[in-house]
């Protein structure tokens, strides 16, 4: 009787055991995998970036023995956007333009896409679709890379259908890309993501590249402002 009674007693806390196991199983949420293109992003720092209250950055390009620079100063907490190309200074908030402001900021869309595109990976999900390869060579290095492709839409924006095809490592880290204008076969611009800066999480490539050409684009005065 005792051993009935012992037995009993098992497949009772056996049964309560597995009941108990499958509802915490059932109310486990399931974890959310992050796409290519947030992985990206997140190596690259992205969250860390609710905290940027205000980001500085001189873009400048050298074509043979040209030199272009302008340099912005971004209020990310007011969207107020300032544009100093010499001696002239030029203030607008992004969300209300005007003609003038919406051909200057233009300029910044372009300069903001070369410093940040990472980030832009997440900002601008919705406005393109994207391939993944796992194993791709890179068109200046001849490296064995990941590449992601993505091709934006034929509405909206400064350069609707454009394509960018971005080289990246096993750490999400991009070290080249390619442009390619209205998603073209040939390429537009190739250029080396290079010389990374680390500065409050946010990591960034301060030097692009061309292969066999003199030119280079890269950024100076890079000033991150945090809470």
């Amino acid at each position: 009787m005792k051993n009935i009674i012992f037995f009993l007693g098992l497949f009772i806390l056996f049964n309560f055991s597995c009941k108990t196991d499958k509802k915490q199983k059932e109310i486990t949420p399931k974890e959310v995998v992050p796409s290519i293109p947030e992985k990206i992003a997140y190596a690259s720092g992205f969250k860390n970036w609710e905290k940027v209250k205000e980001i500085q950055f001189s873009f400048n390009v050298d074509r043979d023995t040209s030199h272009f620079e302008r340099k912005w100063i971004w209020n990310t907490r007011k969207n107020k956007v300032t544009r100093i190309i010499k001696s002239d200074t030029v203030s607008y908030k992004r969300n209300t333009l005007d003609s003038i402001s919406t051909k200057i900021n233009g300029g910044f869309i372009n300069d903001k896409f070369w410093l940040l595109a990472p980030f832009n990976l997440v900002w601008d999900s919705k406005n393109y679709t994207y391939t993944h390869s796992e194993s791709s060579i890179s068109p200046l290095a001849k490296e064995e890379l990941q590449k992601l492709t993505i091709v934006y839409g034929n509405k909206g924006g400064y350069t609707p259908g454009d394509a960018y095809d971005f080289y990246f490592d096993q750490g999400y880290k991009i070290k080249e890309w390619v442009f390619r204008k209205g998603n073209q076969e040939e390429p537009s611009m190739t250029t080396t993501w290079e010389d990374y800066l680390i500065e409050h999480g946010i990591h960034i490539a301060k030097m692009h590249k061309k292969e066999g050409d003199n030119f280079k684009l890269y950024f100076t005065d890079l000033k991150i402002l945090v809470d």
